[in-house]
């Protein structure tokens, strides 16, 4: 079931009083919405974006819901519900009349399609599989162009790798294994209890024991434990001591040289290197031992 009642991302509740039932019935709605002249679009972004007029941001966004409806259309191919996707679209394109700007001389409509893909995109991703497919920019440009590239059902041989590669500027291999993900199946991780020679990757997966719950809260408190002691072991330096313990090697990056801290001292260098030592030499004694 479609419904239109929404609240536009604005200042307040725009509301969009559509019939919910068929969507047919909702299409035929949304055409019936007359289409704006430039000037018409421009006078009513103005009113929006100078004065927070709801209900011209509602007209700009009814007008351009049959944009919406033709664009999903195009990704019906993935097995998602047309209904869903216009409904992801309306999103972007509220996003877009939130945004839009009418004096950079651009029609709403050239704007808005940016949101209005953007948004089904990310519906698409997330819902599509239950592993995504497509992490990077150039992952999700081969993943909603590769269906249309191919020719035909059969996997792609090895010209078409390369063709579309070439097109795409990605890597031969990341369209194979693109390809293969996309026809591929769903594997459950566990496999089912009654069958024990049923094919999981739990039976096969090396397991990670530092990433158990109980190593990661005993790590955490071996590291607490640690610094708690270096706390307590520079406490028991004296100031210069512990200036030259803390310059010389507990600093992230550009640590102290002996020269360094031999100026700031006015001693020498190896006056500092044997201040250094006997500190260190302290600490060690005041860490507490290692379980």
């Amino acid at each position: 079931m479609l419904t239109m009642q929404a609240t536009l991302p604005l200042p307040g509740p725009v509301s969009m009083p559509m019939p919910t039932g068929s969507l047919e019935a909702y299409i035929q709605t949304v055409n019936r919405f007359p289409l704006l002249s430039a000037e018409e679009e421009r006078a009513l972004a103005q009113r929006y974006r100078k004065h927070g007029d709801l209900d011209a941001a509602r007209s700009l966004v009814l007008s351009h819901l049959r944009l919406v409806v033709a664009l999903a259309r195009g990704y019906l191919g993935y097995g998602l519900p047309h209904a869903d996707l216009i409904q992801e679209g309306n999103i972007g394109l509220m996003k877009a009349v939130k945004r839009f700007d009418p004096d950079r001389g651009v029609r709403l409509v050239s704007f808005a399609i940016h949101w209005i893909k953007a948004e089904m995109h990310e519906y698409i991703l997330r819902n599509w599989r239950l592993v995504k497919v497509a992490t990077t920019k150039a992952q999700r440009k081969l993943f909603f162009n590769l269906r249309s590239m191919k020719k035909g059902l059969a996997p792609l041989s090895s010209d078409d790798v390369a063709r579309v590669a070439s097109e795409l500027r990605v890597k031969p291999e990341e369209v194979v294994e693109m390809e293969t993900r996309l026809s591929g199946q769903e594997i459950a991780f566990e496999a089912d209890q009654d069958d024990e020679e049923a094919y999981a990757p739990v039976n096969y997966l090396a397991a990670d024991h530092d990433a158990e719950p109980l190593r990661l809260l005993e790590a955490k408190e071996s590291e607490e434990k640690r610094a708690a002691g270096l706390d307590e072991a520079l406490k028991s330096l004296d100031p210069r001591s512990r200036r030259i313990v803390e310059a010389r090697w507990l600093r992230e990056k550009d640590a102290a040289t002996l020269h360094d801290l031999a100026a700031e001292f006015k001693v020498s260098a190896e006056r500092i290197r044997q201040i250094e030592a006997k500190a260190l030499e302290k600490m060690r004694k005041a860490l507490p031992a290692p379980a």
